[in-house]
């Protein structure tokens, strides 16, 4: 069987239809898994909602970015890897799974070292195994080209239409300028855009590192849009530099928080807080030197009676301090406080 995750809003029009076209080649059934909690999306939105209130609330320094990241793909890991080997399970619960991919060594230097074949513990049931494959790992692009013409099978519109050089997210994390710029030029791709760019602009972090998605296609953008960007930008240069300003001893490191922070440094950290507030526009508790030693003393005290174990037992633990390192243990990875805006 064929299997696609569909993530949802931020996927090519086409993705789907060409998952269904080869199926019906191939004469296999093809099986779609969605996030049930919402899509791609969604996701990013959550995720914001989520390490906005956890900084409102101090329970981590600095403000989080919503986005994925190269070093974060919790798009892959909940949207596509979860749910497929999820799916993959209830339906062959006692038989062995071999999960194939289209992965190529020549597609990046991560999946140079790929093996071709290795146990995949997402698909291991008890005593039945599971494994990735990836039978194509040593072909070339040309190759893939080939076989797709050899058959007769047309290719995605992304690469046919638009002269994208690889198909994912029509706006993906890991996309290059020139395949975004590509992206843009669907006019599909348009609401999906705009709704990228108003989370830049709410959130102050730009969707690539320091590189603004919004500057991709500034056209597609109404007036008042371009403005709320332009503001964006100038918020997140005033965010960055107020929390330039943390000493480091007071930054997210294991089993945060350590201590009460002293008079200056609270201080100090009131001082950023208010800053960013004012930089961001969001209202936030903790904002004097007292309260936020009050605070301190009471996350200490929380942690000591939920202290968080190497399996992370504790869920209310789990949640306000190893996941600190996230300001977002929503299900997805670890984001470090000093991620790049």
């Amino acid at each position: 069987m064929l299997i696609h995750a569909d993530l949802g809003r931020v996927e090519w029009r086409d993705s789907l239809p060409v998952c269904e076209r080869l199926a019906a080649y191939l004469n296999y059934e093809l099986l779609i898994t969605r996030r049930a909690a919402g899509d791609m999306l969604a996701r990013w939105q959550g995720r914001w909602a989520a390490n906005l209130g956890r900084y409102r609330e101090l329970e981590c320094v600095k403000l989080v970015l919503p986005w994925s990241t190269p070093s974060m793909r919790f798009c892959t890991s909940e949207l596509k890897s979860a749910p497929i080997s999820s799916k993959l399970r209830k339906r062959f619960p006692g038989l062995p799974i071999v999960s194939a991919t289209g992965v190529r060594r020549e597609e990046s230097a991560a999946r140079q070292r790929m093996p071709v074949s290795a146990p995949m513990a997402k698909l291991e049931r008890k005593k039945a195994p599971g494994f990735s494959w990836n039978p194509i790992i040593e072909w070339k692009a040309a190759d893939v080209m080939a076989i797709v013409k050899r058959h007769n099978l047309a290719l995605h519109e992304a690469y046919t239409i638009y002269g994208t050089s690889r198909v994912s997210c029509a706006y993906c994390i890991m996309s290059s300028e020139a395949d975004m710029l590509a992206a843009a030029t669907c006019m599909d791709n348009a609401g999906l855009y705009r709704e990228m760019v108003a989370l830049e602009c709410e959130s102050t972090f730009a969707f690539q590192g320091n590189r603004w998605l919004a500057d991709v296609a500034p056209q597609l953008l109404f007036p008042e849009m371009r403005e709320r960007v332009a503001a964006a930008k100038v918020a997140a240069i005033a965010r960055q530099g107020a929390e330039a300003r943390i000493p480091r001893h007071m930054l997210y490191s294991p089993g945060w928080p350590h201590v009460v922070p002293n008079q200056t440094d609270a201080e100090l950290l009131a001082d950023v807080r208010r800053d960013v507030a004012l930089a961001v526009g969001i209202d936030i508790e903790y904002m004097t030197a007292g309260t936020i030693q009050e605070r301190f003393e009471a996350l200490i005290r929380a942690k000591k009676a939920h202290p968080v174990t190497a399996t992370g037992s504790s869920g209310h633990s789990l949640l306000m301090f190893d996941a600190n390192q996230s300001c977002a243990s929503d299900g997805g990875a670890h984001e470090p406080e000093g991620a790049i805006a």
